[in-house]
C-alpha cells in the first residue's frame, strides 16, 4: 500500500512550473545599437532555442523535493484487538443419526453434519477477540480443538470432522463436564457453551443433570441447539441385496432436556429443522454474546523519500553545470 504521510506539502506542486516561468520571462541585460541588420542572417544555435533547459530542470527537482518533503512511503497496516473476549466451547453431536439427509445446502440434499459445519464457520468468522474451542461427542465426548485465537485453525479442525469419529450414541452430560473442563483451562469473563444436538442423551459417564448442575454453580451459560426434522429422517445406506438407497428412520429430539438445560444455566434454547433456520439461530446467538473490542491500528511503513530526493539534487547539479557552461548568459 503506498501513501504519503506529510501529504499537505503536495499542494506546493504548483510552485515549480511558477518559478520555471517567472526565471524564463525575467528581464535580460540588453546592449544598444543602431541596427541588427548584419546579425539578421545568423541562424539560432541548437543551445539558444533550448535555453530553457536549465529552468526546466530546477523546476523539476524542486517538485521532487515537495514530493520528498510529503514522505512518501510503501507499506501495510496491521489491525489488533486489544480485548478480554469470552470463551466459547462449540459442543457438536457426531453421532449416527446426524448423517440425516434432512437439510440443504446450495440447493443440495446434504447431511445434518455437512449443515451444521457450514453454518458453525460463518459463525467463527464473525467472532472478534473470543478464544473458541470445539468438542466432538457421540458415545463419548472429547476435545477436537482447545480453545483458542486461531480461528483459521479451528475451521480447518471442522472441515475434517466426520461422522462416527466419537462413536454411534449420544452423551451429552459428557460433552457438557469436557466443555466445562476446557474452560476452566483459560479464565474469561464470560464462559459459553454452544451444544448441538440431535438425539437424546442415551450413554455417558455423567448425566445431563448433574452436568447441567456443574455448569450453572460455574456460571457457564449454555446454549442448546436440537438439529432435524420431526418424524422420520431420511439416511442413505448400503443395503447388501438391494445396493446404495434411501432409507427413513425415526430420530427423536429430547427438547424438553435442552430446555432444561439452557434454563437452568441462563442460555436459550432453539430448534433448527433447515439450513436457514440454523444459520438464524448462530446469528441470534452472536449477537447475544456479543462482546466491545477496542481496536488499536498500527502503520509498518518503509519510507521513499530518497528516491525522489537523489535525483532532485542531481536534477539541481546538472542545471547548475549547464547555466555555467553550454547555457551560460552574458549580460
Amino acid at each position: 500500500m503506498f501513501r504519503f504521510e506529510s501529504p499537505l506539502w503536495l499542494f506546493l506542486l504548483w510552485l515549480p512550473p511558477l518559478l520555471a516561468w517567472l526565471w524564463f520571462r525575467r528581464p535580460v541585460a540588453v546592449i544598444a545599437v543602431s541596427s541588427l541588420r548584419a546579425a539578421s542572417a545568423i541562424r539560432p544555435t541548437f543551445f539558444a532555442r533550448t535555453r530553457w533547459i536549465p529552468y526546466a530542470l530546477k523546476a523539476v527537482a524542486l517538485a521532487l523535493l515537495i514530493v520528498g518533503l510529503a514522505r512518501p512511503q510503501w507499506g501495510t497496516r496491521e489491525t489488533t484487538r486489544l480485548t478480554e473476549g469470552i470463551n466459547i466451547v462449540l459442543a457438536v453431536d457426531l453421532s449416527e443419526s446426524m448423517s440425516a439427509l434432512d437439510f440443504e445446502l446450495d440447493g443440495k440434499r446434504v447431511m445434518r453434519v455437512d449443515a451444521v459445519k457450514s453454518v458453525v464457520k460463518k459463525f467463527i468468522e464473525k467472532r472478534g477477540g473470543d478464544r473458541i474451542g470445539l468438542v466432538v461427542f457421540g458415545s463419548e465426548a472429547y476435545t477436537q480443538m482447545p480453545l483458542t485465537n486461531d480461528y483459521n485453525a479451528i475451521t480447518q479442525v471442522i472441515d475434517r470432522v466426520g461422522i462416527g469419529s466419537a462413536g454411534k450414541t449420544t452423551a451429552i452430560g459428557d460433552a457438557i463436564g469436557i466443555s466445562l473442563k476446557r474452560l476452566q483451562d483459560l479464565k474469561s469473563k464470560s464462559n459459553i457453551i454452544i451444544l448441538l444436538t440431535d438425539g437424546q442423551s442415551n450413554s455417558g459417564e455423567i448425566d445431563p443433570e448433574t452436568a447441567t448442575g456443574i455448569a450453572a454453580s460455574l456460571g457457564v451459560k449454555v446454549h442448546t441447539i436440537g438439529v432435524g426434522t420431526e418424524g422420520a429422517a431420511p439416511f442413505m445406506v448400503d443395503d447388501p441385496l438391494w445396493g446404495r438407497r434411501v432409507i427413513y428412520q425415526k430420530v427423536d429430539i429430547d427438547e424438553d432436556a435442552l430446555k432444561k438445560i439452557a434454563s437452568a444455566t441462563g442460555g436459550q434454547y432453539f430448534h433448527a429443522s433447515q439450513s436457514d433456520s440454523l444459520l438464524k439461530i448462530y446469528d441470534t446467538i452472536d449477537k447475544l454474546e456479543k462482546t466491545e473490542a477496542r481496536i488499536k491500528t498500527f502503520d509498518n511503513y518503509n519510507d521513499l523519500y530518497i528516491w525522489p530526493l537523489v535525483p532532485a539534487f542531481a536534477l539541481l547539479a546538472l542545471s547548475a553545470v549547464l547555466a555555467n557552461t553550454r547555457y551560460m548568459e552574458v549580460p
